[in-house]
């Protein structure tokens, strides 16, 4: 599960450097909206060398946007060994992402790569790409789960973006469920732009692991450990989640399905979802 994924400016190596000893599940270098248009190449230069080098977190590459002159060669450049993923922005069409993973399994064939070894990610942020979200989650091909961006959304709409974000939440909701439904993996939540307000930030994690995000973007180191503790279990929900589970299978041996515990009624799917968060708390601390 990728709780987070740390973003660094590709231009700026001191930032890369520090992303790359981050505890963050994977770093996405940028070559997009982090960089200016000047500064294009130089970013593109710097990602090829951080494809050798040393580093914890997996590493992805978010390119620029496939209607400007810079997504081509972002790709052809970077689809080498070393490379984990692209991030894909401002997808809008099954066309689009069909584009692209024709485009990388041509230079994966061509390179002596596994076809299919280099995760592609989109990013839906824009009023067509929700429009045609179902339909993309359907046909999402060698990509194991979608990311949204509320940043472009935002502006694309015209949309205020609060604190608390509920204009955001019909949004995130069907981004969740067109995931579930597609049967990928639940999809990356949208990054918090105020680095001052952590607080914030927390409370935004706490609304995505609610809604079913396996995770957040993240674009400050600082951002990466509260969204890990955001989204790990409180240990009040381990302790219930056991008791549940416990008692449970004890009264599965006795022939009942149904139990009441704590004064909440437990049944199948009330003891699965226990038993996930047992789960998804063994493995990571395990």
């Amino acid at each position: 599960m990728f709780r987070t994924m740390l973003f660094a400016p590709a231009n700026h190596e001191r930032r890369v450097a520090k992303a790359l000893r981050s505890e963050a599940s994977a770093v996405i270098l940028d070559l997009e909206d982090a960089v200016a248009e000047s500064e294009k190449e130089l970013a593109r230069n710097n990602a090829l060398k951080v494809l050798i080098a040393e580093r914890l977190p997996k590493l992805y590459v978010r390119v620029n946007g496939l209607t400007t002159s810079w997504c081509r060669g972002d790709i052809d450049s970077l689809v080498r060994k070393g490379l984990d993923g692209l991030v894909v922005p401002m997808i809008e069409s099954v066309e689009q992402l069909f584009a692209v993973e024709w485009l990388v399994s041509s230079l994966e064939r061509d390179r002596g790569l596994i076809v299919g070894s280099i995760d592609i990610m989109p990013i839906i942020e824009t009023a067509k790409g929700f429009a045609n979200l179902h339909v993309i989650s359907r046909s999402l091909g060698r990509c194991r789960r979608l990311s949204f961006g509320a940043g472009d959304f935002t502006y694309d709409l015209g949309m205020q973006w609060s604190r608390d974000e509920l204009e955001l939440l019909t949004y995130r909701s069907q981004l969740v469920l067109a995931s579930r439904a597609a049967g990928v993996e639940p999809p990356i939540d949208t990054v918090w732009i105020d680095l001052d307000d952590s607080e914030g930030f927390k409370l935004s994690a706490q609304r995505g692991k609610a809604l079913g995000f396996q995770g957040k973007m993240c674009i400050h180191p600082d951002q990466v450990q509260l969204c890990k503790g955001a989204y790990a279990p409180t240990e009040e929900e381990i302790s219930n989640a056991r008791e549940i589970v416990e008692r449970f299978a004890e009264a599965e041996r006795q022939g009942l399905a149904s139990i009441r515990v704590k004064g909440r009624f437990i049944d199948y799917p009330i003891a699965f979802k226990a038993q996930r968060i047992l789960d998804e708390n063994s493995r990571s601390t395990g």
